[in-house]
Order: C-alpha cells, then structure tokens, then sequence
C-alpha cells in the first residue's frame, strides 16, 4: 500500500532528527525509507520541500538537507503536572521541553503553545522554556466540585493537572449549590495573574454520590457521556426489522445452533459462534459479527458520533456506549432467539486450528443460547464426566475447546507473548459502595472466546491487508531497546534472565522470563514490569505487525459495537467485495490516529475509575493489619499489593523514621544507610493502612514494625 503524506512526513523527519549531523540527498532519503513507488518518491520530494519552508530541516550546497536544531522558539502541546510544572511536545522532537510552573504564563494543561527556549545546558538532556503566548486552548471545559461564597463562586477542578480554580459567573449558578459536582467552560483566561472564567455548564449530582463520583471522574478525564439529541433522534428512525429482501441476498445461518458467550451482565452482544461437522475431522466454524455496518451509515450524525467517541467506555459501575443503546443493546446486539443481520467470518478448519477454507459473509443468525462465561465453563467442566445430564451445546463446546487449545498452542509456538495478567473485579452494593475486590477469573470459556476472536481478526487482516489497498490495522511494535535493557536489569535482581541483543529481544525470551517466574513471589511484580515494558498497541494504515501476538497480519474486526476501527474494517472489505472505489489512505490514517488517542484516554477512565473504587474500599480499612508483597520501590518510597484486599499502596520514605534510606538503583530497592534494612520487589511485609484520599487516589500505607 502507498504511504500517506503524512505518514512520508514524519518519516523523513524522523530520519533527519536521528542523524542531526548527516546531510542526505533525496535519493538517498528516498532509498533510507524504502520508497519504491514512483508516487512515494515524489510525495517525499515536495515534503522535503515543505519541511525546509518551515524550518525543520536546512537545504545546504550540493542539493542536500540537514536537520535543523530547535530555534529560538517552537510550537507544541503543553503538559502539566499537578505540581504545577509541565512539558511540551514538539512535533519531530523526540524530547520534550520543560516548562517551569512561574514560566507557565496564563497556559493551561492541554493547551497549543509558543514557547521560548532558554539556553542549552551541556549536561542536561531537556531543554527549557517558558511559554510565550496560548495559540489554542486545548480545553473549553471542566468538571469539578461547586463552592459558593455570598459574593463569588468558584470550581475546584477534579483533573489536577488543571491547578487553578475556575470562578463561576454568578448568572450562571442556576440550581448548583456548594458540594456539587458540575460541568463549567474555560471561557477566558487572559492574565497569569488572574484566575480561568466561566459558567455552570451542567449540574451532575452530589459529589458524595458513588456513582456521581465515578461518572464525573470519567467525564474530567474527557469522556463523552451524553449523546446530543440529534443523534438520539436520528438513532430513533432505524428500524430492526429484517426484510425479505434483505434476507434473500445474504446468506442464511438460521439454521445452524448459533450461540453467544459474554460477561454476566453484558447488553451489547457483538459476537457469536457456531460450529458444524463436515465429516473426516473437518468443521465448518462461523464467527459471527454484529453488522453494525448496516446500520450506521457513513456521514449521518450517528456516525460522526461513533467516530468521536472512537470506542465505549467500561467504567467499574457502568458502560458508556459508542452508539445509543437502542443500537448497542437492542437492534445491533445479537440477542438470543431474534433474528439479526451478522457480518461473518466463515471458516472450515480441521481438529488441529489449520484453516482449510474461509470467506467472509453478510449473513443473517438467530442465536439459539445466551450464554454466560460461567455457565459456559459450566457445561466445558461436564464434559468430561459421564454422569449428569447433557446440555445441548455439549457437543459443540467440546469441538470448539479442542481447536482452540490447538489455536492457543500454535500461537504461543509462533511467538505470541504469554501475558495472563490477574486481573480483578469491584463488587458493588445498591448504593455503588464497594463491599468486595475479587480476581477476575479467566476459565477456558473465556480462553475459548479470546481465541476465535484473534483468529478472525489474523485471518480478515491476512487475505484484506494486502499492499495496493487502504486497511486499517492494529500494530503492537517491537518494545523500545532502552526498556529492555532496563527490564534486563531489573529481572536479574531476582535471579532471572532476559537474553537481547542491545535491547532487542524476541517474544520467545520474554515467555521463557514469564515460565521462569510463574507461581514465584516475584511473579506479579516481574509479571508487571514486563507488561509496561511493551509498546502501546494502535491502529494504523501501515502494516507494522503485532509483535505481542506474533502475528504478520492483525486487525479489529469482532467489535464493532463498541469499537470504531472494526466498524471501519467492515466497511472497507464490503467496499472491496462490492468493486466500491477505495476511500484515501490518508482519510482513515486520520481516523486510526483519532480512535488510538480515544482508546488511551478509555482505559485510563477505567483504570482510574477502579482505582477510585479501590481508595474508597480501603478507606473502610483505615487502622487494619494486612499481609502484602513489595509490588515496586522508587526513590520516594515503597508500594506494596495487599494480598487479601487485592489493593496498593505506598509507604513513603518520609515516613520511615527508623533510619536514613537511599535508592540503589542496581538492586531497586531502598537501603537503610546506618542498618542495612532493605526494601526490594517481591518481598512480603506488615503494614497497616494508614489512610486514604479518594479524590488523588492514593492509599498511604505504614509498616507495622514502623509504627509507634
């Protein structure tokens, strides 16, 4: 496939910031990236171009380029922490700039800035700046908590990287009063020395509701939780209903035993199996795909909604759905014994996983058996017993969990990484107060979904991925070598390995770490250390690979319900099959890029929203004794995961009063300087929960032989 502008671009920025002394001809540029199309070429010819007409690189004798080190002054995206400083991320800088808090002007976190660069320091590896004016404010709202005084009020900001008040004009107070949490705009913010304006936006409830506090929390973080009423009203107008004509050009899967397995308490059924035997150990597999396709049309409100959001939102007590529910739960949702419009990938394979045959189809299912992940593994643990009565879908489960096992072997053998993480589970009473915290249990059922599901998406991405079309993939990247070597490091602290190459390392050496720890102490914490080594997983044009999966081809195409690029994948192979003329590879970049950023800003809504489920659970604990495993150890001090609450928290090194402690930074651990007492990952203490603070999300932990 030819590469986007774009993607040209920052390529040959790249290029050029990685060798900042060389000067390259274009040719040279051109042979460096491997561009062999005639239209690449010239694409990468007018970039170079344009990037000596912005200053990124120099055009020097001898019809060669340069890069060009940072002015004087440069445009970026403004960071800031909570303690009031921040960093700015320069596009074709691999380095961001530091930005001290009294040289942050009237920037706020977010924001589009010009910043002056203050001399470069030999030794320092980030330079700094002060920000010399806001280009563009990169929030119109906020949400926090009200306070109303006689004569002003004000919202506290629940994202602390907004460290200043907003002060609320008083007309636009309405019905909020003192301790409420609310949406308010940024509407001016001109002088340092003054404070952000604006008005109440939006009333959403007590804050000392459970479920305001979670829902204002996902709303600060940015999530969209209100659809307009333009897209609820256009949502209204789609019929469910099936016509003749429509069933009689698909294909007609109704007559096969089609079931679902979910979550409990899932709504938004967006995949289906079935399994039917061809005779000589051969299968015909489908699985089944929610059409949502068919529903939301491209340049409807309804779509231009679902790319905003990019992605539903999982949060600890609620989903925030990418379509309205009465597509995501209803008419899309492949519900038990009704009739629904499927999008599916048909396989034929044999005993063993090996795909003899396979194509996609619109399709038309009726799923037969709602099931649940449990009473899956229900039926999966009967099937080898001879007493007890039949479920109807013993049969097929038992197919089904023999190909998988071979589908996970095969994986596994071809280098996708063994990461099976514990994962866990707030339980909530009625006023959506925790009153446990349990592991999330991953049984075969659960393994037997996961695998049809990478399946699909291998096999769809493979045959569609082609180069001369425009897809959509998902790529997982080869980890930075830096974090590698440091994971290296980190894991011979507890006497293990990880054979690389100068930070390059195969997945077959990270399974062989993980197999080496498993059922250790140390496992969770090498386990962890490991998972934040990877690259982050994205969607893209260009065909990177999965490096997690170990997989040339991959892609999303099982979700579409709740995930915008399986939508996008959808439409593009129905275009293909259909002689459609292909949209621009550069529109979808933009649109991968777009449902990425969505996808990092939902999981941290809920990772949070868990974790403040977590604070709020220990505050319950304050002043108790528990057993825990030193999870990691930095410089300001010591966290530990509590085995029984299945929660962390910090000890901080100021509160260790029984001696002077230093940082080793060879051992990862603290070190008393007079004693000898030493903290390192994987070792088990008493500690005592000492307090916890809902809104930062901290639990603040003190060792027991500490305390007086």
């Amino acid at each position: 496939m030819i590469k986007t502008r774009e993607i040209i671009r920052k390529e040959i920025l790249s290029l050029f910031r990685n060798h900042g002394k060389r000067a390259f001809r274009p040719k040279e540029v051109v042979k460096r990236l491997g561009y062999s199309e005639n239209t690449e070429y010239l694409t990468a010819r007018e970039v170079l171009d344009e990037l000596v007409e912005k200053g990124d690189i120099t055009a020097i004798k001898g019809h060669r380029y340069i890069f060009k080190a940072p002015s004087g002054q440069m445009e970026g995206l403004l960071s800031v922490h909570p303690d009031g400083f921040g960093f700015v991320k320069v596009e074709g800088h691999e380095q961001d700039f530091y930005v001290r808090s009294k040289s942050m002007g009237n920037a706020l976190d977010g924001d589009k800035v010009r910043i002056g660069l203050a001399a470069g320091q030999p030794k320092s590896a980030r330079r700094e700046g002060e920000v010399l004016a806001v280009l563009e404010r990169g929030r119109k709202t906020a949400v926090g908590t009200f306070e109303h005084a006689k004569d002003f009020a004000f919202v506290v900001p629940d994202d602390k990287r907004l460290t200043r008040d907003i002060f609320v004009l008083l007309d636009s107070v309405g019905i909020a009063v003192t301790g409420d949490k609310v949406v308010v705009s940024i509407d001016s913010f001109e002088h340092k020395g003054s404070a952000p304006r604006g008005r109440i936006l939006k009333v959403i409830g007590k804050a000392s509701d459970p479920a305001v506090k979670t829902l204002a929390l996902a709303m600060s973080l940015g999530v969209d939780v209100d659809f307009d009423p333009a897209v609820i009203e256009e949502s209204g107008h789609i019929s469910g209903d099936i016509t003749p004509a429509e069933v009689a050009r698909r294909e007609d899967f109704r007559h096969r035993t089609v079931f679902t397995i979910d979550p409990v308490d899932a709504k938004d059924f967006d995949d289906a199996l079935h399994v039917y035997p061809l005779g000589n150990n051969r299968y015909e597999v489908g699985v089944h795909i929610a059409d949502v396709s068919h529903f939301v049309v491209p340049g409807t409100k309804l779509d231009e909604s679902a790319l905003e959001r990019g992605t539903s939102v999982y949060l600890v007590d609620r989903v925030i759905p990418m379509l309205p529910h009465v597509l995501s739960n209803e008419i899309c949702s492949l519900r038990p014994n009704e009739d629904r419009l499927a999008f599916s990938c048909i396989f034929e394979l044999d005993a063993k996983g090996e795909i003899l045959a396979f194509r996609v189809a619109e399709t038309v299912i009726r799923s037969t058996f709602r099931l649940s992940y449990e009473e899956a593994q229900d039926i999966i643990t009967q099937l080898d017993l001879e007493s007890g009565p039949k479920h109807p879908l013993s049969d097929n489960l038992r197919v089904l969990v023999n190909i998988s096992r071979a589908l996970r072997e095969q994986r596994f053998k071809n280098g996708s990484i063994n990461f099976d993480l514990q994962e866990v589970k707030v339980e909530l009473d009625e006023a959506g107060h925790p009153v446990r915290i349990v592991p999330r249990l991953r049984q075969e059922s659960n393994k037997l979904i996961e695998e049809f599901m990478l399946l699909a998406n291998r096999q769809v991405a493979l045959v569609y991925g082609q180069k001369k079309h425009v897809f959509a993939f998902r790529i997982h990247e080869p980890p930075d070598v830096d974090r590698i070597v440091q994971l290296s490091k980190y894991v011979s602290a507890f006497g293990h390995e990880l054979p690389h190459r100068e930070g390059l390392v195969s997945p077959q050496a990270i399974n062989a770490l993980l197999a080496s720890v498993e059922n250790k102490p140390e496992a969770p914490v090498v386990e962890q250390a490991a998972l934040r080594s990877m690259s982050r997983a994205r969607y893209d044009v260009n065909n990177l690979g999965h490096y997690g999966l170990g997989a040339d081809f991959y892609t999303h195409f099982t979700s579409p319900i709740r995930r915008y690029p399986d939508l996008v994948v959808h439409r593009l192979i129905k275009d293909r099959l259909a002689g459609k003329k292909e949209p621009e590879a550069e529109q979808i970049a933009h649109m991968m890029q777009h449902c990425s950023k969505k996808e990092t800003l939902a999981t941290e809504a809920e990772r949070e929203s868990v974790q403040q489920k977590k604070v709020e659970y220990a505050l319950d604990h304050v002043g108790q004794e528990f057993q825990g495993v030193i999870a990691g150890v930095s410089k300001f001090g010591v966290y530990i995961e509590l085995e029984e609450l299945l929660i962390e928290g910090m000890v901080h090194v100021r509160n260790l009063s029984d001696d002077y402690y230093e940082y080793d930074e060879r051992s990862f651990s603290l070190v008393g300087t007079r004693t000898g007492r030493k903290f390192k990952p994987g070792d088990r203490a008493r500690v005592i929960i000492a307090s916890a603070n809902i809104d930062k999300r901290e639990i603040d932990l003190e060792f027991v032989r500490n305390r007086k």
